[in-house]
């Protein structure tokens, strides 16, 4: 019987799959620059490419995912995945102003809450309905 080595440490198997970055997806400041209003438009109305899942039509900008149709995007919206990005969303991203007010360069501001709502695109206008662009602060 051959002898097979161990490619990890007996307790790290648990962290093997954050070690990985192939399902990686983009991070919350990431996300929140692309909730920026041209870039929403660009996203929700990308040209069409074979290469990705549903050639890039059905895409959720909160978990940056592409889905395959319309029916398992609009079930996307309903799970708690998506639910759980959105309430993560809804703190303004940390900047660096903010790094330089912890270490005692200016005083504190306390980060805003902002209500994020579900962006969609109106298929029969191709346009993002003005009810969903809403961002409260």
């Amino acid at each position: 019987m051959t002898y097979k080595r161990k490619k990890y440490h007996r307790g790290d198997t648990h962290l093997k799959k954050g070690w990985r970055t192939k399902r990686r997806t983009k991070d919350l400041d990431e996300i929140d620059e692309d909730l920026k209003e041209e870039n929403v438009k660009q996203l929700l109305n990308q040209e069409i490419d074979f290469d990705k899942p549903g050639s890039a039509q059905h895409y959720c900008i909160h978990c940056a995912k592409y889905f395959i149709d319309k029916t398992a995007l609009q079930s996307h919206f309903t799970t708690k995945v998506h639910k759980r990005r959105l309430k993560a969303l809804e703190l303004e991203p940390y900047t660096i102003e903010d790094s330089e007010r912890a270490a005692g360069k200016g005083n504190y501001i306390q980060p805003k809450k902002r209500k994020i709502e579900t962006l969609t695109i109106d298929n029969e206008t191709g346009t993002i309905p003005k009810a969903n662009f809403k961002r409260y602060m």
